[in-house]
């Protein structure tokens, strides 16, 4: 790899689903804008509360399998929270090792306690690693 710095930031998805925890699987599935990411964001309540997040792997393993219908299912009930982030400023080699240590595929970027992207062991191997501009 290049000795360039990569950030985060230079690497994430800015669009993000962000959703209310009291939606109901069904409508968060249905009012989701970024079907190619594989996780919703949950809001907090308060200034003073913590992210949720949701990955499609856990509706697929909590609701589907369970055949919990997803309309009765409210996204609180499967959402992990606190949520892990990291920061946009981060480098991607060590974005990647906090992921492997921790063994997270994906985690909202949180600057200033908001939300500003998500970012995936993909997008590190392809739009940093992997960059057609090096």
């Amino acid at each position: 790899m290049s000795d360039e710095l990569v950030r985060v930031r230079d690497v994430m998805k800015p669009g993000v689903d962000m959703v209310d925890g009291m939606m109901t699987v069904s409508e968060v599935i249905n009012t989701m804008q970024y079907r190619n990411n594989k996780s919703i964001i949950i809001n907090r309540r308060h200034d003073q509360d913590e992210y949720g997040i949701v990955l499609l792997n856990d509706i697929a393993t909590e609701v589907l399998a369970k055949d919990r219908a997803p309309d009765r299912v409210n996204i609180y009930e499967i959402m992990t929270k606190p949520v892990v982030s990291v920061d946009p400023e981060m480098d991607i080699r060590y974005c990647a090792r906090y992921f492997k240590r921790l063994g997270l595929s994906r985690a909202p970027v949180i600057e200033n306690r908001q939300v500003i992207g998500i970012v995936s062991l993909t997008d590190l191997v392809f739009k940093g690693l992997c960059r057609k501009d090096r």
